[in-house]
């Protein structure tokens, strides 16, 4: 197996207005990508990666020399990797309204010549599958040979099926749900009302005053990051360990693990947009496929055409294997084909990102299922 190498990002303007779940309307907005591979001349042998709520375009290859600015999924897509790209030609977007170069709350408003910051519309899983789609329309590519995500991606995955099933042959939706429980919703609430609360917040127009809510971002991130974890996990890494061997009697930094989540929190508010995180944790909150057909899950996949592969981790209690098999259970429910597999791993919600035998030799397989019907 082999990295890609140096990439570099591509930016694709729109000035057909884009009329959102919300009603609301995004006049011109551009969206920020890169490729991997080559699109083969039948233009069948495209994949789109959707990203999780703090990802990004970059999912592989590098920015530079560096070894840090790898892609956020850079153990799975590469040539020779899972997601070859010696065979397919892969595509990752960052969503509309994100920090990274498309259009979103950090962005000039044209209208007003300041950017947008509160006034950025509240966006839904099904805005940025549509957007998606234009973006493949103006790369001429008419139908996916796979959509792939985990978690929030996942999520979008498998809204591709439901919103253009003629347009996606293969889903893989890898540790993700049908919908938040209740608790996640909770979760996402908590984290949200740190920043809206920070006083360098300002109500979202934060730009406007050289300021960051840096604190509440801070500690939106710590919590999140416990939630991606699990106990296990976190107990072999940092278990009870004391950053400088004795208790301090205090309420500065004294375990392994305070030092580690503040170290995530500070290290994520120095690159991550307050206003995008609002929206993407409303996403989350908001996707509910099953809500428009009087909660039957079932009935919202009526009109998919895909194959699809589901994974789940069983030490994944934020979107736990029991969601998935809800999922699982919808789809044959419509009589479509569904391959799924529970993974044993003791990285919580994480273990997507990971480096698994197990977990990649699985889609390695179902990717060169796909790889014959693109060919």
């Amino acid at each position: 197996m082999q990295d890609i190498g140096i990439v570099v990002p591509q930016c694709a303007s729109f000035d057909s207005p884009l009329t959102l779940k919300s009603g609301a309307v995004l006049d011109a907005y551009q969206l920020v990508y890169e490729t991997y591979g080559e699109l083969n001349e039948a233009k069948s042998n495209a994949v789109l990666i959707c990203h999780a709520l703090s990802g990004n375009h970059h999912v592989a290859g590098f920015h530079s020399e560096d070894p840090k600015s790898a892609g956020w999924w850079n153990n799975m897509v590469g040539p020779g990797k899972p997601i070859d790209t010696g065979v397919f030609f892969v595509i990752g977007v960052n969503n509309l309204g994100g920090c990274h170069g498309s259009t979103g709350p950090a962005s000039i408003d044209p209208k007003t010549g300041r950017p947008y910051g509160a006034s950025f519309p509240v966006l839904t899983v099904d805005d940025w599958v549509e957007s998606q789609a234009r973006l493949a329309d103006r790369l001429g590519i008419g139908a996916f040979a796979a959509v792939v995500g985990g978690s929030l991606g996942g999520m979008q995955a498998l809204q591709w099926a439901i919103s253009h099933p003629q347009r996606v042959r293969h889903v893989l939706a890898i540790a993700s749900a049908p919908n938040l429980t209740v608790q996640n919703i909770a979760f996402n609430d908590v984290a949200r009302q740190a920043i809206l609360t920070d006083p360098d917040f300002h109500g979202g127009n934060f730009y406007a005053h050289g300021v960051i809510p840096k604190r509440g971002l801070r500690l939106a991130r710590m919590l999140g990051h416990i939630t991606y974890l699990s106990d296990d996990s976190m107990a072999k890494k940092f278990g009870r360990g004391l950053k400088k061997g004795s208790y301090n009697y205090g309420y500065d930094v004294e375990f392994e693990i305070e030092s580690y989540l503040r170290y995530q929190g500070d290290k994520f508010a120095a690159q991550f947009d307050a206003n995008t995180y609002l929206l993407m944790t409303k996403a989350l909150d908001y996707f509910d496929p099953a809500h428009a057909h009087e909660g039957d899950l079932a009935r919202a996949f009526a009109g998919a055409a895909s194959e699809f592969l589901v994974i789940s981790f069983t030490s994944d209690w934020r979107f736990s294997p029991a969601r998935s098999r809800e999922i699982v259970k919808a789809l044959l429910d419509n009589e479509l084909k569904v391959s799924h597999t529970e993974i044993t791993s003791s990285y919580g919600h994480d273990s997507f990102l990971m480096v698994d035998e197990h977990y990649h030799a699985v889609v390695r397989a179902y990717m060169r299922n796909v790889a014959k019907g693109a060919a």
